[in-house]
């Protein structure tokens, strides 16, 4: 009991630091959002605004892996604090972007996506490591309960975001939007570094660095793959047939690369465990549907219910809250019990649910009855978020817990890119197809160039049959990719049925791990 007590308290000393880590890599991308339309006033490049999100997305999601196998082999803290300092220096330079000391506005939007990229590389290592960081200091029962309050933290940052953009964007300068997160970096670097004890590991061992090139080039063209396709090129063209190609060789290579290596980056041994490859595929399945579909939710708020934008953002707070409520109910439930098999099966049944009821929407359906049905969208992620995380590490030993929590994040953001590339591509055609029957091929083809991207109050000043008809097409089209949505989000509580419960033990994390190694490969 004492024990528990002073490993409890250790937890909650460094918890802070570990939050406020967490807040720095999922407030920003809502901040900079918010502030995009003031950074085009400045630099232009308005064909190029897309990259200012890519490449964010691309420095995480291909640095994921790599921090997670270095944290392994290294120890956690020192490669924690170095993926701080770098999201804290990209921030700095976003800050300067284009400014004189930098030779002005010319090259701003260039330097800006440069330097974006630095910061997805320092934020692929806060994701992975905060996740990390509690595996190593908590034994596998308490795990729930600590990573339920982050995943609350997580939604908060997501409602925050567009609040506290809209309030730096209007009162401030755009740059505010990066500088805001060095003082919050600051802050959790000396809580961690003065509170984090970890042991320190020198491993002699060559990290596997041509996997983890193999690797980030397969990443890299799958990203531009779902970033550029149906977009700035066809499906067809040679462009993304080269990517394709280039995509699954480099997998291909990567694959054969990593049977040999010493210590590969992502083991592949680990997918002979039947958990985690389910929820590999759960995770995948989870950022497929929910970042897919939930991308056009303010698009349905805006332009046909009519929503300002910062407005739409506070329209997902039932979303948010419902996640945060059940990620916390769910933690304290899984510390109590120690089962865990029933929230990603319940959470699947719930964000299909969830789909379903959105797919009901039509142009009169009124702002409370999306609130609740976004409502019970979050009741399935709240169900989802963590669990995933903790059948994750739960499945690994402790010498492989970061190459889990990377993995975990890793195939979430993965499946989350091609959602919303895949769900774009359907309502293109979707919107084109609906205009074109109303209005004719040419004035169809023309209202489906310029109807996503129209100001609300201009619709106001549309004939009315034309404006009816513009937005009976935008409802039916969101329909549809929500319809789209729920034949993956059914698929997560079938997957789940199969997963293995593993008993969670208490005690230290490295002897929990020890228990559950002895018992894992009877999942597999």
């Amino acid at each position: 009991m004492a024990e528990a007590v002073g490993r409890r308290r250790e937890v909650m000393v460094v918890l802070p630091g570990l939050l406020l880590a967490l807040v720095l890599a999922m407030l920003d991308n809502m901040i900079v959002g918010t502030a995009m339309p003031r950074i085009l006033i400045e630099f232009g490049g308005l064909a190029h605004m897309s990259w200012v999100v890519t490449a964010y997305i691309l420095g995480t999601t291909v640095s994921t892996p790599i921090w997670g196998k270095i944290g392994d082999l290294y120890g956690r803290k020192s490669i924690f604090i170095i993926s701080i300092v770098i999201f804290m220096i990209g921030s700095a330079l976003c800050g300067m972007a284009g400014s004189s000391m930098l030779g002005g506005p010319e090259n701003g939007m260039a330097q800006l996506i440069a330097f974006r990229a630095v910061q997805g590389l320092g934020a692929g290592g806060l994701l992975v490591n905060v996740m990390a960081i509690i595996g190593d200091l908590v034994p596998p029962r308490e795990r729930g309960q600590y990573q339920g309050i982050m995943a609350g933290v997580m939604s908060l940052a997501m409602i925050a975001g567009p609040l506290v953009g809209g309030f730096i964007t209007d009162n401030l300068d755009w740059r505010w939007a990066f500088y805001v997160n060095l003082p919050v970096g600051a802050v959790a670097l000396v809580l961690l570094v003065l509170n984090l004890h970890l042991p320190r590991l020198r491993q002699k061992v060559r990290i596997d660095w041509l996997g983890a090139i193999l690797l980030s080039v397969s990443i890299t063209a799958m990203v531009l793959i779902t970033t550029w396709g149906g977009n700035e090129y066809t499906w067809g063209s040679w462009q993304i047939l080269s990517l394709a190609v280039l995509a699954v060789v480099t997998l291909v290579v990567f694959v054969a690369v990593e049977l040999r290596a010493a210590e590969p980056i992502m083991p592949l041994q680990l997918f002979r465990n039947r958990n985690f490859t389910l929820i590999s595929a759960i995770g995948f399945l989870l950022g497929f549907a929910m970042f897919g579909a939930i991308n056009f939710l303010p698009v349905f708020q805006q332009m046909v219910q009519g929503a300002t934008a910062t407005n739409s953002g506070l329209l997902l707070l039932p979303m948010m809250g419902a996640a945060m409520v059940v990620s916390l109910f769910v933690g304290r439930a899984i510390t109590s019990t120690g089962k865990y098999k029933i929230y990603p099966i319940i959470g699947g049944v719930g964000m299909a649910a969830g789909m379903y009821l959105l797919s009901t929407m039509g142009v009169s359906t009124p702002a409370w009855m999306t609130g609740v049905y976004i409502a019970v969208l979050g009741l399935g992620m709240g169900f989802l978020m963590q669990t995933t995380m903790l059948i994750a590490q739960n499945s690994v030993e402790q010498k492989d817990l970061g190459v889990a929590s990377s993995a975990s994040t890793f195939f979430r953001s993965i499946g989350g890119s091609f959602g919303v590339s895949l769900f774009g591509a359907i309502f293109n055609n979707h919107f084109l197809s609906e205009l074109t029957a109303r209005f004719g091929p040419k004035m169809g083809e023309e209202l489906a160039k310029g109807g996503t991207r129209m100001d609300p109050s201009m619709l106001g000043q549309m004939p009315a049959p034309v404006r009816t008809g513009l937005l009976e097409s935008l409802a039916t089209s969101l329909s549809g990719v929500f319809w789209w949505a729920i034949l993956f989000a059914i698929v997560v509580p079938v997957l789940a049925a199969f997963i293995k419960e593993i008993p969670l033990r208490g005690g230290s994390p490295v002897d929990a791990s020890k228990e559950e190694a002895a018992v894992t490969p009877a999942a597999g």
